[in-house]
């Protein structure tokens, strides 16, 4: 009941249906895109001259004060660098290189480069940080050919710079502590370009970017492991903030405030959040803190200082947020006190978080907070449905926002979208066959998601997803496994033990699952668990019983072979970033894992299987 929620200007999504004779169907929003502005940076721009004092961007100094930014003083510094930068011989072919996360200084060297028409691409700090042998980087390096290298800090990069980044290649840095010692690079400190003066090409320079200059390369890895450059250009980032306004209408009613830690290099956080902050004249506040039970402390603080009006994160936040929430109800006081809306993306997010967040919201308000789902890609730049407020639920996208035209195509059993529009990616950067293999005839980009109707004899309530075409399989037997929405019911009904999940039983005669275990809470399931080691943990007697006796009520709901687990496995080791098995944002590669660990396939295959298996009671 929509009483039941405060009232926010959101706006429900109408669409309209064409039946087509060979069974596609085309899903269109009945309202008409409006008009965007041409540049990115146009809108900063205009907020400088209409919001001149207005905070923008603002991150903590090491001091635990806030570095605020505002509108005026962002244009005159990325004026300022965008002048430094046309000296530096950059362009399409050797754009801006931004390694590490976010940052007053990383945001401000992006929209300088996008000032002039050099492209920028943020790269995941755990190519540099994590990965052990940079393949991922080195491929990086090797599709764009950079110009030149952004880093806060050098130090901590200086191995990932020298494993490879040739020593002609220029960097600049805010500090280059511990990282400079006997570096081949040339290194310019970053104020050095905040300081430059105006260059007298600025303005005609500025002049030649227009709507199909490429603003960004975004790296996703998708399904086969090294990752491919997206294609962003200026209008598809400006298009999708108009669409996005036109069903959040409240962000045009006052300006957002964000507390936000999603990485740049990632379509949610750097085109999604930042660009909703840039169009509408909004505040963003950098937390770095991440969904961890260590860092979540740096983002509980923030949220002590900054109450947001939109709160954005992925499932795992939103668990630890409930969480610190209710342990600290003064900062729970200010989190919810002009909290407008509420949003999630990258994965599920588990019924008893939702509810939980609703029952803190009506305790402090006296009534929930909208908490609206949809629908995305990378390519889409991303958003390309949203759900109303009255039937967001995990797993419901809605409807296409305008400007969209979604192409529903029959698949086995399912239908798999694509997705028409102006903020569709022109291809994948240097890589002609990808590009081509991603779109059909009709120029729609095929997302390789399907979704089905919420309710098929109602369908303007929209759709819901319906799991990735990719990932299923079918069993020896010919019935198909749906992986995605598996899955899903997996982790919801073994919660909170439960993470994520790899689904296996391609050609066999059963489903099975491997299965990434949420850590913290399994040990407490177990006596002086926090004393185990993983490996010890996942094998404690009562631990085993809990999965064991869950196993077997899940398979008594089960519809059938599809969605029957016969057998799983606990996997008492990280994924691997440098094999491919999982994105420095945790979304998992399924096919990596089931080759990489073949031999635990086996193992659940096995007419022995090891005492590590759990199998289904008969």
């Amino acid at each position: 009941m929509l009483s039941d929620f405060h009232n926010v200007n959101v706006k429900k999504l109408e669409a309209t249906i064409e039946q087509r004779e060979n069974g596609e169907q085309i899903v269109r929003c009945t309202d008409p895109l409006g008009e965007y502005a041409e540049r990115w940076t146009d809108r900063l721009e205009y907020w400088a001259r209409e919001a001149p004092d207005r905070v923008f961007v603002a991150q903590r100094n090491a001091d635990g004060h806030w570095d605020e930014i505002t509108y005026h003083q962002a244009l005159q510094k990325v004026r300022a660098i965008a002048s430094w930068l046309l000296n530096q011989g950059l362009s399409t072919e050797r754009p801006l290189v931004c390694l590490s996360g976010n940052s007053n200084e990383h945001l401000l060297m992006a929209l300088a480069a996008m000032y002039i028409g050099v492209p920028y691409a943020s790269v995941s700090t755990a190519y540099s940080l994590i990965s052990t042998d940079f393949g991922k980087l080195r491929h990086v390096f090797d599709v764009l050919t950079p110009g030149l290298i952004f880093v806060d800090n050098l130090g901590p990069y200086r191995d990932a710079i020298d494993a490879v980044a040739s020593d002609d290649l220029p960097l600049i840095a805010v500090s280059t502590a511990h990282g400079d010692d006997n570096l081949n690079n040339p290194v310019t400190r970053f104020d050095v370009a905040q300081e430059c003066s105006i260059d007298p090409e600025l303005e005609r320079t500025h002049a030649t970017v227009n709507g199909d200059t490429i603003a960004k390369f975004m790296f996703t890895s998708g399904s086969t492991g090294m990752p491919k450059a997206v294609i962003i250009t200026q209008r598809m980032l400006c298009a999708n903030q108009v669409m996005i306004n036109s069903m959040m209408a409240f962000l045009k009613d006052e300006p957002p405030v964000l507390v936000d830690w999603l990485p740049w290099n990632h379509t949610f956080g750097g085109n999604h959040n930042v660009g909703i902050a840039l169009y509408n004249g909004g505040s963003l506040y950098i937390d770095h803190g991440k969904p961890t039970e260590k860092a979540f402390d740096i983002t509980l603080e923030n949220l002590r200082d900054v109450a947001p009006t939109l709160y954005l994160n992925v499932p795992s936040g939103y668990e630890l947020l409930v969480k610190r929430l209710r342990e600290n109800p003064e900062i729970a006081k200010t989190f919810f006190s002009r909290l407008k809306l509420t949003m999630f993306a990258a994965a599920g997010l588990s019924q008893h978080i939702w509810d939980a967040l609703d029952e803190l919201a009506i305790e402090y308000t006296g009534k929930k907070i909208p908490m609206i789902t949809g629908l995305g890609a990378t390519e889409t730049a991303p958003s390309a449905l949203f759900a109303s407020v009255e039937e967001s639920a995990s797993g419901v996208v809605g409807n296409p926002l305008p400007g969209v035209e979604m192409k529903l195509v029959p698949n086995g059993d399912k239908l798999e979208a694509r997705i028409r529009a102006v903020t569709v990616t022109p291809g994948y950067w240097r890589a002609p066959e990808q590009t081509a293999k991603s779109y059909d005839d009709e120029g729609f980009y095929c997302l390789g998601d399907a979704v089905k109707y919420i309710d098929p004899e109602q369908p303007e309530r929209g759709f819901r997803f319906d799991g990735r075409v990719s990932e299923d399989f079918k069993l020896n037997t010919g019935t198909w496994v749906s992986v995605g929405m598996l899955k899903a019911h997996i982790i919801h009904f073994f919660a909170p033990y439960v993470q994520d999940v790899v689904i296996a039983g391609h050609d066999q005669k059963f489903v099975s699952a491997i299965v990434i275990p949420d850590v913290d809470h399994c040990r407490r399931l177990v006596s002086k668990g926090e004393n185990l080691s993983t490996s010890e943990l996942l094998r404690a007697p009562h631990l085993r019983e809990t999965f064991q006796r869950l196993l077997d009520e899940m398979a008594k709901s089960s519809t059938g072979s599809s969605t029957k687990v016969c057998r799983m496995l606990l996997l008492d080791e990280a994924l691997s970033i440098d094999l491919n098995e999982v994105t420095d944002k945790g979304s998992i590669n399924q096919r990596a894992v089931l080759k990489n660990r073949a031999h635990l396939v086996e193992d659940l295959y096995s007419s022995q299987p090891s005492d590590d298996v759990l199998v289904l009671s008969r």
